[in-house]
């Protein structure tokens, strides 16, 4: 196979494999293909300008398909922060009382989100809460939301 495609392989092969694979990534989102066809586009040009063994074309597109993928993951790629554990959830939800809270005991509160992914929590306060009072959330403690009137 390799001497088939080192007696073959031409400067414009490497073009068009180049041009299918960034064409490719049009259909398969994956920012892999994107760098392997520019790799092939490199080694095309190179090929035509230097006129290189299939061997070196071989070894200068894995490079540089390992060095594109390579900075794709570590310097160019947007990083989006992680949603996983409660440290970075966001407490700006409001709720209504659905069951009435008196002070220093439980009752429900069903917010206008999903906060930590349900809508309806025991909650606590520091004061009488009636039911269709308006509430915001404090502070989470285990499975227990502490709430404050809505001012």
């Amino acid at each position: 196979m390799i001497e088939f495609l080192s007696s073959h392989m031409l400067w414009w092969h490497w073009l068009i494999l180049g041009s299918i694979l960034v064409v490719a990534e049009i259909f398969i989102p994956s920012f892999i293909t994107v760098w392997l066809g520019l790799s092939a586009l490199i080694v095309g040009f190179m090929d035509l300008a230097l006129g290189t063994s299939f061997t070196v074309e071989l070894a200068v597109w894995i490079v540089l398909s390992v060095l594109f993928i390579y900075l794709w993951f570590k310097v160019f790629k947007p990083k989006t922060p992680s949603r996983a554990g409660q440290s970075d959830n966001s407490f700006d939800v409001y709720g209504t009382v659905v069951e009435t809270i008196r002070k220093g005991e439980k009752g429900k509160v069903k917010f206008d989100a999903p906060v930590l992914g349900d809508t309806q929590w025991f909650a606590i306060a520091d004061e009488d809460l009636d039911e269709e009072t308006r509430v915001e959330i404090i502070e989470i403690r285990g499975q227990l939301m502490y709430v404050k009137r809505l001012v």
